[in-house]
């Protein structure tokens, strides 16, 4: 966890994806429902992310995040502020 939150310090993100997040749904990015998240579907989500920090929140290495890593990651992301 401790390396995901380093990754995604490093890289960061726009504060346009951070507001987006409490939108942002397992289902509705896992748009061909294969029950994991492509990089490329996460992208449409976050523009800004990279495959480093995408690699990083795969915890298991397959490729792919499982509902679990997307809900880790999720959330290392602030929360969207009140407006």
């Amino acid at each position: 966890m401790k390396k995901i939150l380093i990754t995604l310090a490093a890289i960061g993100l726009s504060s346009a994806a951070f507001a987006q997040a409490a939108a942002i749904t397992f289902p509705s990015v896992d748009t061909d429902t294969s029950a994991g998240v492509s990089l490329a579907e996460a992208q449409v989500a976050w523009p800004d992310l990279t495959q480093e920090a995408f690699d990083a929140a795969d915890a298991n290495k397959d490729g792919s995040l499982d509902q679990a890593e997307f809900d880790a990651y999720l959330a290392t992301l602030p929360a969207p502020a009140a407006q």
